[in-house]
């Protein structure tokens, strides 16, 4: 059995799982879909080689930005390290990545280049999709292209719904045995607010400059809530106050998306006593005291 730990930006997951990793002798897996990322550490918070101690990590540092990783592997990843650490700790905020450990991924056909090409071109993906699968359609904004065009590439290749195949998966048990934390915080906005005010003092923009150095601004990680905005400021002249401005505003908002995926998860929220909450989830868990 692993322990989860998951919530918000800016809630203290990585700060908990390393005191629960030093009092249980555990390991860390970050389920960070930006911290994989090699040279994206100040934009993605990850933890410094003296805060993680003499707690092993894994799920940092593993492919450049330009190198392709996905949920699939991520659960390999997962699955790897719990076989060879008797005590996992599971610590994030990228629901993709946790969904894709515990109750596995929806299997549908493989993206088609060729097809997916003549998708992009046409305007009306979500009329489109409605034809072939209201349920799914009613549940995706017009504008979200990504999603619309997965629905149909799943319609036209296995001639069934995604929203069938979405919902038969999520009647099926999980399929590794979790004691999970909601880790969130009544002053959220005022950490988000904080913390990015910290990076910069960090070298935030530093960090995205040597990024840009190397790397195409049109790389999806580059594109991502902690890097987009410093992006701009350095090639397109954004005033810097205002790119942590917009940076605040986009974490804050992306902090209130992250909260409307706990209610499909059912974990116990805490807001204050995480250390003492996440000790005893560890102990169901791992089924040990602390040292």
């Amino acid at each position: 059995m692993i322990l989860v730990l998951c919530g918000p930006t800016s809630a203290g997951k990585t700060s908990v799982a390393i005191e629960v990793a030093r009092r249980f002798d555990a390991v860390v897996v970050s389920a960070d879909a930006m911290q994989v990322y090699r040279g994206m550490d100040i934009g993605t918070g990850k933890a410094t080689a003296e805060e993680r101690g003499d707690s092993e990590h894994f799920g940092i540092d593993l492919v450049e930005p330009d190198e392709p990783f996905d949920a699939a592997d991520f659960a390999t990843l997962c699955h790897t390290v719990m076989g060879e650490h008797e005590r996992v700790i599971v610590a994030g905020g990228t629901s993709l990545y946790i969904r894709a450990l515990i109750r596995g991924l929806v299997e549908t056909p493989p993206v088609d280049p060729g097809f997916r090409a003549e998708l992009e071109g046409y305007d009306d993906l979500h009329e489109r999709l409605a034809i072939v699968d209201a349920a799914l359609a009613e549940r995706l904004h017009p504008n979200d292209r990504v999603r619309l065009i997965r629905g149909l590439e799943v319609f036209h290749f296995s001639g069934k719904r995604l929203s069938d195949l979405q919902a038969a998966h999520a009647a099926e048990p999980d399929r590794v045995d979790a004691v999970g934390l909601w880790l969130d915080r009544p002053d959220l906005n005022e950490r988000i607010d904080s913390r990015v005010l910290e990076m910069i003092e960090a070298g935030y923009v530093d960090e995205a400059k040597g990024l840009l150095e190397v790397h195409d601004r049109g790389l999806k990680p580059l594109l991502s809530l902690g890097y987009r905005h410093m992006c701009a400021h350095i090639l397109d002249g954004l005033d810097l106050d205002e790119a942590i401005r917009l940076t605040q505003r986009d974490t804050r908002r992306f902090a209130r998306k992250q909260r409307t995926w706990m209610k499909s998860l059912g974990y116990p929220k805490t807001e204050e006593n995480a250390v003492q909450m996440a000790f005893l989830a560890a102990e169901r868990a791992f089924s040990a005291e602390p040292r």
